[in-house]
């Protein structure tokens, strides 16, 4: 690395995740999941989580070419199972309360060429198998956070033009500027930004509004709102009422659907990375709340698959809200990661919805969820619709109207 100061921007950036991230405390247990390019960082966190007073880190590698050669090679019966031990594994980290952080940093295209069957096969499996750590993090019983390190292949995805050193820098200088390492103290900046997300979420909490009507480009559509919806900014509580940030960066605002009450037409703004293949143009008609017809541009057989995972699969579990100004957007960088491009752009996500998004929603059974409108799936993948030209207006029950979004923008 040539970057400037790279090493101590690390540190200040491990201890961003311990601290805010999760907000490590004495006698947590710490799961962190990194690739093994991945390293240096995994040390600090470590290190970091320690110092805070964690009783135990679980550190859990993976690896791009290795995952690869698995799904290229294995026996079906070792890609369509999991084994029991990594299930008794995850209810372990339940049992504890363990907080969870996830470091992305893997080759959008790193399974490319993979038969489409057998990555399904592979992602049914684990939804299956991690179905109860799901639950626990979709109703915050644990702290978690996802957060990026700028993976070798990633950077040339993002920079193709770039050295591979000059890609990993330029990733990496993204990376520290949207997560606030180069302000004074990044831990109060981000701070004083989860009191500004706080504060929109606060406003739309106070409407109420049955419906938003999106319009744009390519789109028409209207998403029905759940009574008692809450909208969520970027931090959250946990069980124990320990405060976490979920996604690093983040610069969105979000609720749950009325899975049941989405239609019209919506077409994606930016590509997705899913499942090691990169999906784009993609264009969605709902009927009563469900896709009745598809198309991407690329990736459609990987994307066809994505919504034959389940019954909720079809249904949206999330609508985010992200203003085109965003310093994600405004860098004009397509990162062909969900945790970047879903913070340049309004969104939405196929699948499970958040319990937290619907008042007393993480008391409820899942029966109770889904009668007040709440999607249950074992997926949830964002997709990306926003941009310069869109116009969002909430729908009050009586018809009247009020403008959220005007090109792109808080109206």
């Amino acid at each position: 690395m040539v970057l400037a100061n790279f090493n101590e921007n690390l540190e200040k950036y491990a201890q961003l995740i311990a601290e805010v991230g999760v907000n490590v405390q004495e006698s947590h247990t710490v799961v962190l999941q990194i690739s093994v390019e991945q390293a240096p960082l995994a040390r600090l966190i470590t290190k970091k989580a320690y110092e805070l007073g964690a009783d135990e880190v679980v550190v859990q590698w993976s690896d791009d070419t290795i995952q690869k050669e698995f799904l290229t090679h294995a026996a079906n019966d070792r890609i369509e199972t999991v084994p029991q031990h990594k299930i008794d594994q995850t209810e372990d980290w339940i049992e504890k309360g363990a907080s969870r952080i996830s470091v992305v940093s893997a080759d959008p295209g790193s399974l490319a060429g993979v038969d489409p069957e057998r990555v399904a096969a592979f992602q049914l499996a684990m939804g299956k198998a991690m179905h109860k750590l799901r639950l626990a993090t979709q109703s915050n019983k644990v702290s978690w956070t996802v957060v990026a390190a700028a993976g070798s292949e990633w950077a040339k995805k993002v920079f193709p033009d770039l050295s591979e050193e000059a890609a990993q820098d330029a990733l990496w200088d993204q990376i520290f500027k949207t997560t606030r390492i180069y302000t004074e103290d990044p831990i109060a900046a981000w701070k004083k930004h989860d009191e500004t997300l706080q504060e929109k979420a606060n406003e739309l909490n106070a409407e109420q509004f049955d419906s938003l009507h999106y319009t744009a480009p390519g789109t028409d559509l209207t998403i029905g709102l759940p009574k008692g919806h809450l909208w969520e900014g970027a931090g959250s509580f946990n069980a124990r009422g320990e405060k976490f940030m979920a996604n690093m960066p983040t610069e969105e605002v979000f609720t749950a659907p009325d899975s049941r009450r989405v239609d019209g037409v919506v077409s994606s703004t930016k590509p997705l990375s899913y499942a090691g293949t990169i999906i784009s143009g993609m264009t969605f008609t709902f009927k009563d709340g469900k896709v009745v017809d598809f198309s991407a541009e690329q990736g459609e057989e990987v994307l066809a698959k994505l919504l034959d995972t389940d019954e909720g699969a079809r249904r949206l579990g999330e609508v985010a809200l992200v203003p085109d100004p965003s310093p994600i957007s405004q860098s004009g960088i397509i990162f062909f990661n969900t945790l970047f491009d879903e913070n340049a752009s309004n969104h939405l996500a196929f699948g499970s919805a958040y319990a937290f998004n619907l008042q007393g929603g993480t008391e409820m059974s899942e029966e109770e969820l889904t009668e007040a409108g709440l999607n249950r799936s074992q997926t949830h993948v964002d997709f990306m619709i926003g941009s310069a030209e869109m116009n969002i207006d909430g729908v009050r029950k009586d018809g009247s109207t009020v403008p959220i979004f005007r090109n792109g923008d808080w109206a």
